[in-house]
């Protein structure tokens, strides 16, 4: 086999071969074994490449999750001899990195605070593992700046199955987080040994996703990231994390070297608008600022998405329910929500286009808050299909309020 090893396309179809090998029941050190002179040198790019194909091919993004630390395994040996790309303080890699770092160290913490509730359970070591438990969650910002900012920049250069995968492996951590923490806020009760089993249960595999993840990003997705994207993308990324915020690290400020960049933000979709400075509407007259103020002052979050399932604007509120980034701009819909809520964003969206319906609508609780969201369909004056629009909003308040109201209180 080492005479096509050194062609490209011929490379690429055997790494395939070697994956599919697995899907159908190889062990790993079978395919090492067989493939061992291919995997001395396999890249992070050519990994994350490898992995798009086939599912351009037709294997599913769930089927790529469910062996994807298999996968890892078989080329190991091979990222880990492999130098890593050299970030600065204040670019978005080395933030990455050193949050990865501080979960780990939380992520010890915890551990050491279940043991000791374990153990010995009392009030001070319920409290201690619940407070561990909370810090660790801060660390759902990282998966938020990679999914709302690194994962569109990635796929405009064909990079979206692997994100994707990444992004499902995230909301199993999310969900091992709120297990955990159901787990914790019932206490052990009267049977502590089951409520023992049942935090081993959810701890372990919670704790094994995460540092995985840590590994994955190390060695794939931050080298392949650092080969595709170009300055100028980092730089756009660096200027929209702080919409979503870190958790852990205050970035350094060593990098961008042209503080510039630091203004860089996605290019606008074409959209053939007025270029005038009034814009002539139904119901009035407005200038461009004027639609954009009133857009940010409403008391809702907006999105539109186009007729082509394009994300092309949304308000950015005081108080945005949910994150947004000026990195979705251009991207497609379907790609902005977890993959095991796509079917649903896909099912309202056919929907609409067949007549079916002219709305949908959901309420969620969350953080203590009563979350309305409705979608609505968008067509012009022959019926035909423009867009959808998402319209979001906390009721919590709402929800609250008896009688009537007519006057303002005094001191208002």
């Amino acid at each position: 086999m080492s005479e096509y090893i050194n062609n490209q396309t011929r490379r690429r179809e055997i790494l395939k071969r070697l994956i599919r090998e697995l899907h159908e029941g190889k062990t790993v050190e079978e395919v090492k074994g067989e493939f061992a002179a291919l995997l001395q040198d396999v890249g992070a790019e050519e990994i994350a490449e490898m992995e798009q194909a086939l599912i351009a091919e037709g294997l599913p993004e769930t089927e790529i999750k469910r062996l994807c630390d298999v996968h890892v395994a078989v080329f190991r040996e091979s990222l880990d001899a492999q130098a890593k790309p050299e970030t600065i303080p204040g670019h978005p890699v080395h933030t990455f990195r050193a949050e990865n770092e501080a979960a780990g160290r939380l992520l010890d913490a915890l551990q050491e605070a279940l043991d000791a509730l374990m153990a010995t359970p009392g009030t001070a070591q319920l409290e201690q593992a619940r407070g561990r438990l909370r810090e660790l969650r801060e660390y759902g910002k990282h998966y938020l700046r990679e999914e709302n900012i690194l994962f569109p920049y990635l796929e405009r250069h064909g990079f979206t199955g692997p994100s994707s995968v990444m992004w499902a492996i995230h909301d199993d951590v999310r969900a091992g987080w709120k297990a955990l923490d159901g787990l914790l806020a019932a206490g052990p009760g009267d049977d502590p040994a089951a409520f023992n089993a049942r935090v081993v249960e959810v701890f372990e595999p919670l704790s094994t996703a995460i540092r995985e993840m840590f590994y994955k990003e190390e060695n794939i997705l931050f080298p392949t990231a650092m080969e595709k994207l170009s300055e100028t993308e980092w730089g756009a990324i660096r200027a929209q994390e702080p919409d979503i915020g870190y958790c852990y690290v205050t970035p350094g400020d060593q990098w961008p070297p042209n503080a510039a960049l630091q203004e860089v933000v996605p290019p606008p979709v074409e959209t053939g608008a007025v270029a005038d400075d009034l814009l002539d509407l139904d119901t009035g007259v407005l200038t461009a600022q004027e639609v954009n103020r009133l857009l940010t002052h409403l008391p809702v979050d907006v999105t539109y998405v186009d007729k082509d399932d394009t994300v092309r604007f949304f308000s950015q509120t005081r108080e945005r329910i949910f994150p947004r980034s000026p990195a979705i701009i251009g991207r497609k819909v379907q790609k902005c929500h977890p993959p095991a809520s796509v079917h649903l964003v896909q099912r309202i969206l056919d929907d609409f286009r067949a007549g079916r319906r002219d709305a949908a609508e959901f309420w969620i609780q969350m953080q203590g808050k009563f979350i309305y969201i409705r979608y609505f369909v968008m067509r012009d004056e022959r019926g035909e299909y423009q867009g959808t629009l998402e319209v979001t909003q906390d009721l919590t308040h709402i929800r609250t309020l008896e009688g009537e109201r007519r006057l303002l209180d005094e001191g208002e």
